[in-house]
């Protein structure tokens, strides 16, 4: 039987190498038995340029490479921390790039994919910041940097950001009911599958014509987390141990 699986927000980083321990066992576990593994963003806690071939970040293409060769489709989404991902990243783990707001056919179940950061409107200084980042000339400008400064470069803007979100409100960093039910109108879907807000949960959806379902991915500390659809039960949002 196939079955796919979603993971988001595992913020890889030399300091926790744990967690790319755990994603090396998810990955082997599912290679050549999963239809497809969809990356919904932030799967690095920064990337600074698919240049940056660092013994770690080889080290997890490697891995995503054994598990596409094993006949498994691969997908990754940009998320706000790894918006710089690229087609080269793609290519060397035998994936491909999303794009925020893929509509998937998961076995007769439409669903709207996103990372979830668009979804958070009220956080309009995130927003701006968001269509900065990810303007192709800001990217360019970024990239045309040595890697050693794009390094402080992204290390500066995580405290920043980590300043920021202690002073917001928690619903500002929430998604906006209203801004879900229009994604999920307007793709025309009774599903939405995103992570971001490290708040993993499988909420209500009231939509015009009927009730939805918003699937949220957690962010990987102590557990992981993973959403898993196949034909017979649907889609299960799902937690394991991270040792």
């Amino acid at each position: 039987m196939s079955y796919t699986l979603f993971i988001s927000d595992l913020h890889l980083d030399p300091a926790r190498p744990e967690h790319l321990d755990a994603l090396k066992k998810l990955l082997e576990k599912h290679a050549g038995k999963a239809g497809a593994l969809y990356v919904l963003g932030d799967l690095f806690e920064a990337w600074i340029g698919d240049d940056d071939d660092t013994p770690f970040n080889l080290d997890a293409i490697a891995a995503f490479r054994q598990f596409s060769d094993s006949g498994s489709k691969l997908y990754f989404m940009h998320g706000n921390r790894d918006f710089m991902l690229g087609n080269d990243f793609a290519a060397a783990c035998g994936g491909s790039l999303l794009n925020e707001g893929t509509v998937v056919d998961l076995y007769g179940t439409d669903a709207i994919l996103m990372h979830g950061d668009s979804l958070c409107t009220l956080d309009t200084a995130y927003q701006q910041f968001r269509t900065m980042a990810r303007n192709p000339q800001w990217q360019q400008g970024m990239l045309a940097k040595p890697l050693e400064e794009r390094r402080m470069i992204a290390q500066g803007m995580r405290m920043q950001s980590q300043g920021n979100n202690a002073n917001k409100a928690e619903n500002i960093m929430d998604v906006t009911p209203e801004e879900v039910v229009r994604e999920m109108q307007e793709a025309g879907v009774k599903h939405l599958i995103h992570g971001h807000t490290h708040r993993p949960d499988v909420h209500d959806v009231a939509l015009p014509d009927g009730t939805g379902k918003r699937w949220v991915l957690g962010d990987w500390g102590k557990l992981g987390w993973q959403i898993i659809a196949d034909s017979e039960e649907g889609l299960k949002l799902e937690s394991f141990e991270i040792n």
